[in-house]
């Protein structure tokens, strides 16, 4: 063997033999290297949160609230009836203690019914209904008036028709005027009538007294709507 020979072995064995050096400060002992303590980003730092959707309720730990329901019906505030949570309408019942039932109507049995001549305006009879019961009456239409064996009423003046219903009062009375002829001789078929049946719109009946002559109509008699004063039952 040369001397170059023996030389390059030797450096060869020197640098396996420094290889295996390096290799043994490395390995653990279980042939896998050891990179020192594990790095605090490889662990989660918290727990994954609650779905976002829920609610606590009761502390910690507590179930997820209930959604809140349709409330449905309202009691409290009215009487006899339920109120619908999703519509906001009341049925089956008054509400707040108002009412809307119409008085008892005005009619034969709870009123007196008079009729009277009178000087102004000409050739007008004044009809006066007095409400004789205990409790208010609403006086409604106009009277259906029929001079002794008449077989039509009257018309109506359409333009007396008044703002509201006549409401009497216990004592309190309405009238109505009535146009017997035309003033200016215009009327035809006229005759003297000696008695008057009144008829309410509740279908009951009353009799008026006339004077003892009689009064005299014509085709030109007329009616107005019962009204609350006396002055506006003689304007027409």
């Amino acid at each position: 063997m040369s001397a170059r020979t023996a030389r390059t072995r030797l450096l060869a064995a020197t640098t396996v033999a420094l290889a295996a050096l390096a290799l043994t400060a490395c390995d653990n002992g279980q042939g896998v290297r050891d990179e020192g303590p594990s790095s605090s980003a490889s662990k989660p730092s918290t727990q994954p949160g609650r779905s976002s959707g829920s609610t606590s309720t009761g502390g910690a730990g507590g179930s997820t609230a209930k959604p809140a329901g349709n409330s449905g019906t309202t009691t409290g505030g009215t009487t006899g009836g339920t109120t619908n949570g999703s519509t906001g309408k009341t049925t089956g019942g008054t509400t707040g203690g108002g009412s809307t039932t119409r008085n008892t109507p005005c009619t034969g049995a709870n009123t007196k019914t008079t009729a009277t001549e009178v000087t102004r305006p000409l050739n007008h009879l004044l009809l006066t209904v007095t409400n004789t019961g205990s409790k208010n009456c609403d006086l409604t239409g106009y009277p259906k008036a029929r001079f002794s064996e008449a077989q039509a009423v009257p018309p109506v003046a359409e333009e007396t028709h008044p703002q509201a219903v006549v409401t009497l009062a216990p004592g309190e009375s309405g009238y109505a005027g009535v146009l017997l002829s035309g003033g200016d001789g215009s009327g035809a078929n006229g005759y003297t009538a000696k008695t008057l049946t009144i008829s309410f719109d509740s279908g009951s009946t009353a009799r008026a007294a006339l004077p003892a002559k009689g009064v005299y109509v014509d085709d030109k008699l007329t009616v107005t709507y019962w009204q609350q004063s006396l002055d506006d039952a003689l304007t027409y």
